[in-house]
């Protein structure tokens, strides 16, 4: 094709769009998209995006109907598609065009890291986690692929918290300890000891909080982090029979406590580690998770999950059914809530906007999965008794 040649045909398309600009003009300007009600140019582009993203479809294929009322009803549900729309879009695994869930343990990704890992967490680009049985300690994954990057020297830690550009882990005798992941992988540093039965252990910007059973009552330890060791901390027990899981919503500190009875309670702390709310959720409630509004607390012999409104500390509902078998841990990963059910060897998934169930997904015979974290891409779970983690 010569230049003169291309350039003619380019010309010509010119003038073929002017023309139908100039004898169509009315007609383009008297529609929007498919619809063909409304001649608003400066609204269009708003109409548009919201039925390219499946927001509104309009009163019929051709119609938008712009000047009829919306009720309770329609707005409700246009604010819930908005939701789920900008939660979709806005994900890493939409980026990263993956767009399933593992439907089987077939196909589940698993690394071997040592014997019985029970917790872990991520810190967005790899997953530390906490081995309670052999020489293993705290193992570094490297979330992209799997990979075992380093292991670091603590003896049965039963807790691991990423805070502070650091590592924290508590163990079995009552240290909280924390390593530096910029330095080689070695021993850790303890900055506190004494500390009876640790369980868990959250930060809330000023000191970590670790929670225990002390004798016959519960504790909490508040540990300041200090430029030297040990660090400083604060003890207390009033109101506490055995707190286990804990979390941070970015105001309060909030604590399960199986042991106060049947059903247990989820704790509202202060800064003073004082109890201001008490709410009572299932039997045995165990490792909660914060969804930005509400904390979803696991009933371990209930066979059930408690949402709780964090801002009121009001029950919205009790789930249970969908796999839910003895669940230990929940998780939150932007969009899902996953829930961890070693009595069933399974997980449980629920849409975290409406509390909708999503179904569940075997990790295999003899997995028991107990530990799970989200890296802000993909769900991590402990699979305790295979020794191994799995990447959903």
């Amino acid at each position: 094709m010569s230049l003169s040649r291309f350039g003619f045909r380019l010309a010509g398309a010119v003038v073929v769009s002017v023309a139908a600009i100039l004898s169509g003009g009315a007609a383009m300007l008297a529609s929007c998209g498919p619809f063909t009600d409304f001649t608003d140019a400066g609204f269009c582009p708003f109409v548009l995006e919201i039925f390219y993203l499946g927001i509104t479809t309009g009163t019929t294929p051709t119609t938008y109907d712009p000047t009829s009322p919306v009720t309770r009803l329609q707005m409700a549900a246009f604010l819930s598609r908005t939701v789920d729309g900008v939660l979709r879009r806005g994900r890493r695994r939409s980026a990263l065009n993956q767009n399933w869930t593992p439907q089987n343990d077939i196909v589940l990704p698993t690394t071997s890291v040592g014997l019985q890992p029970l917790l872990l967490q991520s810190d967005g680009a790899d997953v530390w986690v906490a081995t309670v049985n052999g020489g293993a300690g705290v193992v570094r994954v490297r979330a992209s692929d799997g990979k075992v990057l380093e292991n670091w020297t603590v003896s049965f830690p039963s807790g691991v918290l990423v805070a502070l550009g650091r590592v924290l882990v508590v163990d079995s005798s009552g240290n909280l300890s924390y390593l530096d992941p910029r330095q080689p992988p070695g021993s850790v540093t303890t900055v506190a000891s004494s500390l009876t039965n640790p369980t868990d252990l959250v930060f809330d910007g000023a000191s970590v909080w670790v929670f225990g059973t002390a004798g016959p009552v519960g504790q909490v330890v508040r540990v300041f982090p200090g430029f030297g060791t040990p660090w400083a901390s604060l003890t207390v027990t009033a109101g506490f029979s055995e707190p286990y899981g804990a979390l941070f919503d970015g105001k309060n500190v909030w604590v399960t406590d199986p042991g106060a009875g049947n059903p247990g309670t989820l704790l509202k702390l202060d800064d003073q580690a004082a109890i201001l709310q008490t709410v009572t959720v299932g039997a045995t409630p165990s490792r909660p998770v914060f969804d930005q509004a509400n904390i979803w607390v696991p009933n371990t012999s209930s066979n059930s999950v408690t949402v709780v409104r964090a801002s009121t500390g009001l029950v919205l509902q009790t789930l249970t059914g969908n796999g839910l078998e003895f669940p230990y841990q929940a998780a939150f990963d932007g969009e899902r809530i996953l829930i961890t059910s070693p009595g069933g060897n399974r997980v449980s998934f629920w849409k975290a906007a409406d509390l909708t169930p999503l179904g569940m997904v075997s990790t295999g015979a003899s997995t028991q999965p107990h530990g799970v974290c989200s890296d802000g891409s993909s769900f991590w779970v402990a699979l305790t008794d295979a020794s191994r983690i799995a990447r959903f």
